[in-house]
């Protein structure tokens, strides 16, 4: 059973400037909560208990001070900063400590998730022992998203992001289940011309 999760709240925010210059966009309000508490209930559901809190460097008061430490929601929550947001992969070297060589989940901080037997799914998930599942979903425009081509036995061939040719219709969601070798592929990365860590499935 996976009973850690990581969730990356850095990043620059910039589609939603100018009110992230002053606010993290998780910590911005989505109808009665902040974002970031939407992504923190699909780690709840899926019955893991010991979380990780990456987030920007500087941040980390506006944060501690809508979850301290986990206590009211019977979870524990640490928390990172992030100096610089260098992509997705980056999470896993940051909180190499925390995952401890143990199998991880990560979540992005924006991720909105609903949907029939969504706790049934997470749990299955969950169970993960070797390897890596990715949450996929169809999308209309597969250019605006970095997708996924699956073979028929729903193995992933191959990623791309905002392919300009239609590859697949199977937009990557931002929520992983990975086994405990995922440090190390991380560590095993480099920077792409965006100088950030991709590739990580």
């Amino acid at each position: 059973m996976i009973k850690k999760a990581i969730i990356l709240a850095g990043g620059k925010g910039t589609r939603m400037s100018p009110l992230t210059k002053a606010v993290n966009k998780q910590l911005l309000p989505i109808y009665d909560k902040p974002l970031i508490f939407y992504p923190l209930s699909i780690l709840m559901l899926s019955k893991i208990k010991d979380i990780l809190i990456i987030v920007n460097k500087g941040q980390l008061n506006q944060y501690q001070k809508i979850l301290p430490n986990g206590d009211n929601l019977g979870i524990k929550i640490t928390y990172k900063e992030q100096i610089h947001p260098k992509g997705l992969p980056d999470a896993f070297l940051i909180g190499e400590k925390f995952i401890n060589n143990q199998n991880v989940a990560l979540i992005l901080g924006d991720n909105f998730f609903y949907g029939q037997n969504l706790s049934s799914k997470l749990l299955e998930c969950t169970k993960l022992k070797k390897g890596a599942k990715v949450i996929l979903h169809k999308v209309i425009k597969p250019e605006l998203y970095g997708v996924a081509k699956v073979n028929k036995t729903g193995i992933i061939k191959l990623l791309k992001e905002k392919p300009r040719n239609f590859i697949s219709d199977l937009a990557i969601t931002g929520l992983y289940f990975f086994d405990k070798k995922v440090v190390e592929y991380a560590k095993k990365l480099k920077p792409s011309k965006r100088k950030e860590l991709e590739k990580l499935v």
